[in-house]
């Protein structure tokens, strides 16, 4: 009997410069080894990490560089918010993506 295969895992990373875009840009994407090495890079550089699989997969189908478009502004608010809160919560206040 065959085992059921676990998911691959998937992860990006946005960049939200207000003074230099409109909105948050995608700036990495990757799955497997490479979603690994965003997840390690992130909690190497005490970035927040939240865990959202049905937006990462809508994220991951964005260019990298590309400005989220306006229909995901509910949802990476959502993000933003929390990394917000992780952020202040350390003393940081800076809101690493």
């Amino acid at each position: 009997m065959k085992e059921p295969s676990t998911p691959m895992k998937k992860a990006v990373a946005l960049r939200y410069a207000p003074e230099k875009s409109n909105a948050p840009q995608l700036i990495a994407k990757g799955k497997g080894r490479v979603a690994e090495s965003i997840l390690q890079t992130a909690e190497e550089n005490g970035i927040p990490i939240q865990q959202d699989a049905s937006l990462v997969e809508v994220l991951s189908k964005l260019d990298l560089e590309q400005e989220i478009p306006s229909e995901l502004y509910e949802l990476v608010a959502e993000v933003l918010s929390f990394i917000y809160r992780s952020d202040n919560r350390m003393g940081r206040g800076s809101g690493h993506l």
